[in-house]
C-alpha cells in the first residue's frame, strides 16, 4: 500500500485522479503510455490550427474582400432605402449599394486596403442622426475579410425627449443588457479558472458554437427560436464536458503546467475558430423573426421586445445559478473544490466529476450568452473572440476565481463600454472596458470582490 501511494506521489497525481488498480497490473509502461496521449493531443491541436491557418484563406477566397453593415436604430429598425458609396485610397469610386428593407448592404471591394464608406445622409429619416464619426467611415479591409461598418445611428427622440439626461439612462440600460450577457458567459469562465486554474482562451468559441448551432436549427431546421436555444444549450454543455474529458483531465493527470495549458486552450481556440469560419461563413446573420423589432418607448429609455427578454432571462438564470452554488449539494461542492482542490478530495468530494460539471455548465452559460447575443448583433463566426477580452476585464475586476465577482465585474465592464460613447466613438467603446480594468487593478491588484493574497 506504501509503495502504491508512492507511485502515485511520483506521477504527479492526486488520490481522486489516481487509478490504482491499472498502475498495480501494468506498472511504469501504463504510466508512460498515459502521459503520451496528452502530448499527442496537443500536438494534434497545434498541427490542426495551422492547417485550418493555411486553408481558411483558400475557402473564403470565392467569397473575396467585402465591405458590410446594417442601418438601424433601437427605436425606428432597419433604415432602408439608404445609398452607400465606397471608394478606394485615391478617392475612386469602387461600389455603390442601397439599405434593403432589413437595413443591410454590401458592397465588394477588389482587394485588401484602406476604404472610405459613405452614407447618402439626405437619405436618412428626420428623426435619426449621424454617430460622431459623421457620414463617413475609414476601414482596412484584410485579404478575404468581409470587414463589417458601423455608423452609429441614433434618434434624436430616443430616452425622454432625446436630452442629455435621457440618453445617459439609455446607454445605462443598453450597459445594463450588455454587462449580463458578459456576465452569463463569464461566470463559466470564472468557475472554470477557479476549479482548474486553466485561463481558458478557447471560452469565446463555446459563445460562438453556442450561437451558431442555434442558427442552423432556427433557421435551416425551421425550429422556433425557443427549442433551438435548448437543444443548443444542451449541445453547448456536452461540448463543455467533451473539452474536459477529452483534453484537459489527462493533461491534468500528466501534470502538465499553466503556462502549457494555456498555449494549448489558444491552439484550440484558433483551430475551432476557423473551423466555425469554413462551416459557417463570414457573413452576420439573424435568427428568423428577429430582424425587424422596432423599439417599445418606456418613457425615460426604449427597448426592442428580444432586448428586454433578454435582460429578465439573464437576471432569472443567473438568479438561478447563484442558489445553486449557495444551497445545493453540488453547487457547495464547486465552491469547495475551487477553495482547494486537494482538501475537497480528501474529504470525499469526486474533484473530477464536479470539475466535469463545471465545464458543462461553462458551456451551457456560454451557449446561452452567445444566442442572446446573437439576437442584438447578429450570428458571426468571431463574435465569442471578440467578446472573450470583455470576459477576462470581468472576470479580473470582479476577482479571479469568484462568480459573484464575475457577475459584478462583467456588469461595471458592460455598462461603462456603453455610457463612455458619450465621450468617444462607438468603433472603440470596448477600449474604454479594459481601461477601466487596468485604472482599477492600479487600485486593487485582486479585483473588487477578490480577497488578498500574501506572497513571500
Amino acid at each position: 500500500m506504501t509503495h502504491a501511494g508512492h507511485r502515485v506521489r511520483w506521477s504527479g497525481l492526486r488520490p481522486d485522479q489516481s487509478d490504482t488498480g491499472r498502475q498495480r497490473g501494468s506498472g511504469g509502461t501504463a504510466r508512460f503510455r498515459h502521459g503520451r496521449r496528452p502530448l499527442a493531443l496537443t500536438l494534434l491541436i497545434a498541427a490542426l490550427a495551422t492547417v485550418l491557418a493555411v486553408l481558411v484563406p483558400g475557402v473564403a477566397q470565392a467569397a473575396g474582400e467585402q465591405v458590410l453593415g446594417t442601418l438601424s436604430t433601437s427605436r425606428s429598425g432597419p433604415i432602408t432605402g439608404v445609398q452607400v458609396t465606397v471608394s478606394d485610397e485615391g478617392g475612386t469610386q469602387v461600389g455603390q449599394a442601397t439599405s434593403d428593407d432589413k437595413g443591410q448592404w454590401a458592397v465588394d471591394v477588389p482587394g485588401p486596403g484602406k476604404y472610405t464608406v459613405t452614407i447618402k445622409a439626405g437619405d436618412l429619416p428626420d428623426n435619426v442622426k449621424l454617430g460622431s464619426g459623421g457620414d463617413t467611415r475609414t476601414v482596412t479591409v484584410g485579404p478575404n475579410r468581409q470587414q463589417p461598418v458601423n455608423f452609429g445611428l441614433s434618434d434624436g427622440t430616443t430616452g425622454g425627449g432625446g436630452g442629455g439626461g435621457g440618453r445617459v439612462i439609455q446607454l445605462f440600460v443598453d450597459g445594463l443588457r450588455f454587462g449580463l450577457l458578459i456576465a452569463m458567459c463569464a461566470v463559466g469562465l470564472s468557475l472554470i479558472f477557479g476549479s482548474t486554474g486553466l485561463t481558458n482562451f478557447a471560452h469565446g468559441e463555446l459563445v460562438t458554437i453556442g450561437a451558431v448551432v442555434a442558427w442552423y436549427l432556427n433557421v435551416q431546421a425551421g425550429l422556433p427560436l425557443v427549442v433551438a436555444t435548448l437543444i443548443a444549450i444542451v449541445v453547448g454543455a456536452g461540448f463543455g464536458a467533451l473539452n474536459d474529458l477529452a483534453i484537459w483531465r489527462p493533461l491534468r493527470r500528466r501534470g502538465t503546467g499553466l503556462v502549457a495549458a494555456l498555449v494549448v486552450s489558444i491552439g484550440l481556440s484558433l483551430a475551432l475558430r476557423y473551423l466555425v469560419q469554413i462551416v459557417y461563413g463570414g457573413r452576420s446573420r439573424a435568427y428568423v423573426g428577429y430582424q425587424n423589432e422596432r423599439a417599445v418607448d418606456y418613457g425615460l429609455f426604449s427597448l426592442t421586445n428580444r432586448a428586454l427578454a433578454s435582460i429578465v432571462l439573464s437576471i432569472i438564470i443567473l438568479v438561478l445559478v447563484a442558489l445553486m452554488l449557495q444551497r445545493t449539494k453540488i453547487g457547495k461542492a464547486m465552491r469547495a473544490v475551487a477553495d482547494n482542490r486537494d482538501l475537497a478530495a480528501s474529504s470525499g468530494i469526486n474533484v473530477n466529476r464536479i470539475i466535469v460539471i463545471v465545464w458543462a455548465l461553462g458551456g451551457g452559460l456560454a451557449t446561452l450568452g452567445g444566442i442572446l447575443l446573437g439576437l442584438s448583433d447578429g450570428v458571426q463566426w468571431d463574435m465569442g473572440f471578440r467578446l472573450l477580452l470583455l470576459m477576462f476585464a470581468g472576470v479580473t475586476l470582479g476577482g479571479l476565481g469568484t462568480a459573484y465577482g464575475a457577475l459584478l465585474g462583467s456588469l461595471v465592464v458592460g455598462v461603462f463600454v456603453q455610457v463612455s460613447t458619450l465621450v468617444i466613438p462607438s468603433d472603440i467603446k470596448y477600449v474604454g472596458g479594459l481601461l477601466l480594468l487596468i485604472v482599477i487593478l492600479v487600485i486593487r491588484p485582486q479585483g473588487i470582490l477578490g480577497s488578498r493574497v500574501r506572497v513571500g
